[in-house]
């Protein structure tokens, strides 16, 4: 059996990327499919295998401006050749699940979350504050063509998993398909609790604007408490600058690093609105409680008052609040750490393998017929 593996751009690891590590895992004669590619930031075990990329990856300054690129992006993932595949699976949260599947393939899409920049997160990115005058006219327009693309070509996909119960919902919502929930493995073997109390708060995300870390840095401006911020993105010049001098900017840290920055935090503060959220986990399977904006998928994640502290809304008098209840209340290391172990690879290698395995007898049946 010939298997690709489609992923939308491989930059470096994240939630997504580590759903992908494992499929390379179970599959590793497969060869990937991605838009963009920059090597030396994934791990070995991806960069060891076959990896093409699109014309994306060859434009001026792609691998620092590549989201400026969206308008290309399905003609990009359509242009793969995909001939002679048996299997396709896609790992999907921007266009990877658009690729076009030769007709005798099965095509498994294992969606991270419908398309965030054309449906509910359109406002955080494409908001009339974030726009020029010109992009206020002609971004609506291509947006209303990005939605008929994307659910046109949900119409590809014979199979979706849907990495939560929210996303689940929205796949019904916005593609009407239909989806089994299997969540993303948390790498609970290398996330394990060790060190002491190191004093301060920590969040761990990408900074692009709906992960809102700008409320973290308000509330914790006004607080005053250390805060300790890891990843990179568009966001970090702005929120540099509105940043007081308890707050610290890390960047990107290395696997190594990130456990020892989990394991020395009071809390992880996670103030999105997530698909899932891998973050809130790797911080638990460390032994360390999460505050978090309690919504999404911190709900079949953290456990109010026994793994965390959940807050009601976004904005900073509500996250003020949830860090002086946290302040005030005692959390188990052992307790915090069981709950992750739900989310082990193991759980996740067992659960996909049976999916694609009765996937693939139902479509050698079906192609019987």
């Amino acid at each position: 059996m010939k298997v690709a593996l489609i992923h939308d751009w491989l930059t470096g690891m994240r939630g997504g990327e580590r759903v992908l590590e494992v499929f390379c895992e179970l599959f590793p004669d497969a060869k990937i499919f991605t838009l963009l590619y920059i090597a030396g930031r994934l791990t070995p075990r991806i960069e060891g295998m076959e990896i093409e990329t699109s014309f994306i990856d060859r434009l001026p300054f792609s691998s620092r401006i590549y989201r400026h690129y969206l308008p290309l992006f399905p003609a990009a993932v359509e242009l793969f050749d995909l001939r002679g595949y048996d299997l396709i699976i896609s790992i999907s949260h921007c266009v990877a699940k658009g690729i076009i599947p030769p007709p005798s393939s099965l095509h498994i899409c294992y969606c991270l979350t419908p398309m965030r920049y054309a449906w509910d997160q359109y406002h955080h990115y494409f908001g009339e504050d974030r726009l020029g005058f010109f992009s206020r006219k002609i971004v609506p327009l291509f947006m209303n063509y990005l939605r008929t693309w994307d659910v046109a070509s949900s119409r590809r996909v014979d199979l979706f998993v849907a990495s939560s119960k929210n996303v689940k919902r929205r796949i019904r919502k916005y593609y009407r398909r239909e989806a089994e929930v299997i969540h993303p493995p948390v790498d609970t073997d290398f996330f394990t609790p060790g060190g002491e109390d190191g004093g301060y708060f920590l969040l761990v995300s990408a900074l692009v604007p709906y992960k809102r870390v700008d409320l973290a840095v308000a509330t914790f401006n006004q607080l005053g408490l250390p805060l300790l911020i890891v990843g990179e993105g568009p966001e970090s010049r702005r929120l540099r600058k509105m940043a007081k001098e308890n707050i610290r900017f890390l960047g990107r840290v290395s696997d190594e690093k990130l456990r020892e920055l989990y394991r020395g935090c009071r809390a992880l503060i996670f103030p999105a609105e997530e698909d899932f959220g891998i973050a809130p986990l790797e911080a638990q399977a460390c032994g360390r409680p999460v505050i978090a904006y309690g919504k999404g998928g911190v709900l079949e994640t953290v456990i109010p008052e026994e793994t965390g502290v959940l807050f009601s809304e976004q904005s900073v008098p509500a996250m003020v609040s949830a860090v002086d209840k946290f302040q005030r209340l005692g959390f188990n290391k052992e307790a915090i750490r069981k709950n992750a172990l739900r989310f082990s690879p193991e759980r996740f290698k067992e659960g996909i393998s049976t999916f694609v395995k009765e996937g693939w007898e139902r479509h050698l049946k079906e192609g019987e017929k």
